[in-house]
């Protein structure tokens, strides 16, 4: 009886044991078949440190490809401090090549800590100083690969680009607006220690480091250079307060060029305040716009039928009364009788008082809120404004009579040129844009592309063109023949609006602006440029943005490669002009003959004979009241 009880208790014991080893070698069978990978993932990650590799952030292109934001590849020092063996040397040598003092670099060498970036003195550093680091070979100092944001252009185009930190994190502009895309995902070399940092005898593994991908704008960089040089040259001649000017493709809403004074270099961000960084004024600045918004009221006017610019006259006496406010005309005694359309060509403030009583604050406000005023554009760049317009209520007879002439709103240059473009596009309100598309890294394939996106259609293709021929009658007979360009229709319209401070205008401040379009027939640019409180010049904008103007408007004939036009209106001369005739064709014709055909011009001969076989211009050339030309002579026969 006893020994059965033994053989039960042995046979139960027997069975657990059965149990129990079954179950550890399925566990271990699980674990070297099942869990083999997962396990050993934990533990390499248990005994693997990782020295980053940072990846390059992705280049800003122009639309011709041109590299406006770059790369270059510095170096960056990082420590392991449990690897480092001569803490004290380590420490002294260190404090001597990056100069900073022992106590300083010690609070990195002695740190308690895996891995330990020295920063912000260790980053980034010189090929020279990196080079004396690594011939001391010590253990547990490690240099690494670290990308360093360069703009080989310096300032160009700086407060659309913006900067980046020292991390190469985007801070403002597009480098902000786009860093998501622009950053690329950073790499490693992972090596394995144990947990007091001794490296353990396997083999490293690097992890390579993914780019981040392009993105190419709008911009053209010629347009671009043009726009800088000619800022410069505001600054070094006027000493404004700031200036700006904008280029836009009326056809599809692409910024082609942007920029502003004061500007910065981002290679160097950290010399400038954070003001300067931050504003791009000309999607950020309001200010009231003056006869450059002269445009939109004529553009309503002439929609609503309200006047003809050729056949209706208003009679200008130098000054309206409003409600008892009395508005006058920027010319002593007024410009007397005139059609509607010279009211544009001399920017006759009292006329347009009448353009905004013909139309009435509803119209007219119903046109400018059409016209996008009031509200951000939706431009792809941080930081844009949206102005300040009367409400609707508030409008009297004398708030419409100043609004009419572009006194009392205020608007920002993106909403001016976007809605001026749309005045001469066939009347469409395209949303601004300066990201052209992003591109892969490497190939620079194109992954996404922008498309031009129309808001709403503002006017009519009958009202739009006509305001293309008024606008280029501006150049030619009125207040802009400054940026007139023979051979090319120019369209344009002076500005020139008082500032205001503390609900007072103030004396001898004004903002002068152009809006010039080329070409005016078949407009593939517009040009906006403002400058603010210009000093030691006649306070009127045909002397001075207007000729500036002129010369960015020849810039950007050559950069779009615009052909020379027929039909466009001749320049009525100044007493300033030069008085130009066309060479006729004398080739051909007797040294008489052709003598009598250049009675305009001085003309010299060389050569022997009695025919003229060449001449120098060209036939059909323009050339100046009295300027040479000469005549090569020969036989008849060597013509």
């Amino acid at each position: 009886m006893f020994f059965k009880r033994i053989d039960k208790r042995i046979k139960i014991i027997l069975i657990i044991f059965i149990i129990i080893f079954t179950s550890i070698v399925l566990r271990v069978f699980k674990i070297q078949v099942f869990d083999y990978k997962k396990l050993k993932s934990l533990a390499s990650n248990l005994w693997s440190r990782d020295l980053e590799v940072q990846a390059d952030r992705g280049k800003i292109l122009d639309r011709n490809g041109i590299v406006l934001a770059d790369n270059v590849t510095t170096t960056s020092l990082v420590l392991i401090p449990n690897q480092i063996k001569n803490k004290k040397k380590v420490t002294e040598e260190l404090a001597k090549i990056l100069n900073v003092s022992n106590e300083e670099m010690k609070k990195h060498v002695y740190k308690k800590t895996s891995i330990e970036r020295v920063h912000p003195e260790g980053r980034r550093l010189s090929y020279e100083i990196a080079d004396k680091i690594n011939n001391l070979g010590f253990d547990g100092v490690y240099l690494v690969k670290e990308a360093k944001r360069y703009y080989p252009y310096n300032t160009l185009l700086s407060n659309s680009l913006g900067y980046v930190g020292i991390d190469n994190q985007g801070l403002s502009g597009l480098e902000l607006q786009y860093d998501d895309i622009l950053t690329g995902s950073n790499g490693a070399i992972k090596y394995f220690s144990d947990a007091k940092g001794n490296q353990l005898n396997l083999s490293d593994i690097y992890v390579e480091p993914v780019n981040g991908m392009n993105i190419q704008l709008t911009i053209d960089i010629n347009i671009q250079k043009s726009l800088e040089r000619e800022l410069n040259n505001v600054v070094d001649m006027f000493s404004p307060d700031m200036a700006l000017a904008i280029v836009m493709n009326p056809k599809t809403g692409e910024i082609l060029g942007i920029s502003n004074r004061p500007n910065f270099d981002p290679n160097y961000y950290q010399k400038y305040s954070i003001e300067s960084l931050n504003r791009n004024l000309p999607i950020f600045a309001s200010y009231e716009p003056g006869s450059t918004f002269k445009i939109i009221t004529t553009a309503a006017s002439v929609e609503e039928k309200t006047i003809n610019l050729e056949k209706d006259h208003f009679y200008d006496s130098g000054s309206v009364h409003v409600d008892g406010a009395v508005i006058k005309c920027w010319k002593a005694g007024g410009h007397g009788e005139q059609s509607f359309l010279q009211v544009l060509q001399n920017s006759c403030n009292p006329g347009f008082v009448k353009l905004g009583q013909l139309l009435g604050k509803e119209k007219l406000f119903s046109y400018i809120n059409k016209f996008g005023f009031g509200k951000k554009t939706g431009v792809d760049l941080t930081g844009e404004g949206k102005g300040i317009l009367f409400n609707l209520d508030q409008v009297g007879n004398v708030e419409l009579a100043t609004t009419a002439f572009g006194q009392g709103v205020s608007v920002t240059p993106i909403q001016q040129v976007t809605a001026i473009s749309s005045v001469i596009n066939g009347g469409y309100l395209y949303k601004p844009y300066i990201l052209k598309s992003i591109n892969e890294s490497v190939t620079n394939e194109i992954i996404q592309e922008n498309y031009k996106q129309l808001v709403r259609r503002t006017i009519s293709s009958e009202t739009s063109k006509t305001m293309r021929l008024a606008l280029e009658s501006v150049v030619a007979k009125g207040g802009g023949k400054a940026a007139y360009i023979e051979g090319y229709r120019i369209g344009g319209k002076t500005g020139t609006a008082q500032k205001a401070k503390d609900g007072k205008y103030l004396v001898n401040n004004y903002i002068m602006s152009f809006v010039g379009i080329v070409p005016s027939n078949d407009p593939e640019a517009v040009l906006y440029i403002a400058i603010d409180n210009p000093k030691n010049t006649a306070l009127l904008s045909s002397y001075t943005t207007t000729p500036i103007a002129r010369r960015i408007l020849l810039d950007i004939i050559e950069a779009l490669d615009i052909k020379e036009q027929k039909g466009g209106l001749e320049k009525d001369l100044e007493w300033t002009d030069k008085i130009t005739y066309q060479v006729p064709n004398v080739v051909g014709l007797t040294k008489e003959e052709a003598k009598k055909l250049l009675v305009n011009f001085t003309v010299e001969y060389s050569g022997k004979g009695d025919y003229v076989i060449s001449q120098s211009p060209e036939a059909n050339v323009k050339h100046e009241d009295k300027a040479i030309v000469r005549l090569m002579l020969g036989n008849k026969k060597d013509k």
